[in-house]
């Protein structure tokens, strides 16, 4: 299954590491990322792989949305295919 995971912050250094870091933990391949710096808000959105992770999706993103939290960062994820369903025309 693939999904989207969005990243919203303040800018500080190591939020990309810190991130895929996360992911990497976890077996997930990061297949595309793009990354924008607006002023100071820092926002990065990817597109995954989750074939190899080992946690059910709720438990991920749970999982991201707690650490994201300890760092002070939003991170949110959801599945690409509900993605795509809400952002037809």
């Amino acid at each position: 299954m693939k999904a989207i995971v969005s990243v919203y912050a303040r800018d500080a250094k190591g939020i990309t590491a810190y991130v895929t870091g996360l992911l990497a933990q976890e077996d997930i391949n990061i297949l595309d990322i793009s990354q924008t710096l607006m002023q100071e808000y820092f926002t990065m959105i990817m597109l995954v792989d989750l074939a190899d992770c080992p946690l059910p999706f709720d438990a991920l993103s749970r999982m991201l949305q707690e650490r994201g939290r300890e760092k002070s960062l939003a991170v949110h994820i959801q599945r690409q295919d509900i993605f795509d369903a809400m952002h037809r025309i």
